[in-house]
């Protein structure tokens, strides 16, 4: 049987990444109220000043490259640590549902990313505590698919609220249009802070056991030699 590949870095890289889309997520969140602040002034017949509407368009437009670029690259390290896992399971466990690089592909296919992540990542915890219960070990009390559910619900919620604000936004014009566009936007931050919290605690949880699995199987291999 093949050794199973270390996954720790990956897991923590993942989370540390997630810390930061989080950090960016309230950064935005405050920059979008800031904007929903002048829009409201101008649509009750206030006055703003170029230079105050363009330092807006401006901050809106850094957090906004800054996000999309942190997001992509949390996205990576994410799928890479599933994708590891998902790996390692095959190593320990026989007839899975998916291959190893369906934990990878199956986030950009089209429908089917709308729940082949989800039953891969729900079939990682089952499984593995199906080891954990042959291998005698203790299962920890964190470990468990109740967040799981909750996990995708907010996954979907939030990317469906990004692509409304990504098409929305491309042809907002008015201050109604642009208010609409700023408070979506506000509801997607709120959503995507607590999918991150969720996605941190999942990670972390996994990784825990993942350890505790290798650390029993290197002391095994350890006794034969």
């Amino acid at each position: 049987m093949e050794n199973l590949k270390p996954n720790l870095q990956r897991a923590k890289n993942a989370v540390i990444l997630i810390w930061v889309v989080l950090t960016i997520e309230i950064i935005s969140l405050i920059s979008g109220y800031l904007q929903y602040d002048l829009l409201q002034t101008v649509a009750n017949g206030g006055e703003i000043s170029i230079d105050t509407a363009n330092a807006n368009d401006t901050r809106e437009q850094i957090i906004g490259i800054v996000y999309l670029v942190t997001y992509i690259i949390s996205a990576i390290t994410f799928i890479q640590w599933f994708r590891r896992a998902y790996y390692n399971l095959h190593l320990q466990a026989t007839h899975l549902s998916q291959t190893e690089g369906w934990a990878a592909g199956s986030w950009f296919v089209p429908i089917i990313c709308l729940y082949r992540p989800y039953h891969i990542m729900k079939e990682l915890h089952q499984r593995t505590k199906l080891l954990l219960l042959q291998k005698e070990i203790s299962i920890p009390r964190n470990f468990n698919i109740d967040n799981l559910g909750w996990w995708w619900t907010l996954w979907i919620v939030n990317n469906l609220i990004g692509q409304f604000v990504f098409r929305y936004s491309m042809k907002a014009t008015s201050v109604e249009e642009l208010t609409t566009s700023t408070v979506a936007a506000m509801i997607a931050n709120i959503v995507g802070i607590p999918l991150a919290l969720i996605t941190i605690k999942i990670i972390k949880d996994y990784s825990t056991v993942e350890t505790l699995i290798a650390d029993l199987k290197e002391k095994v291999e350890t006794l034969n030699v």
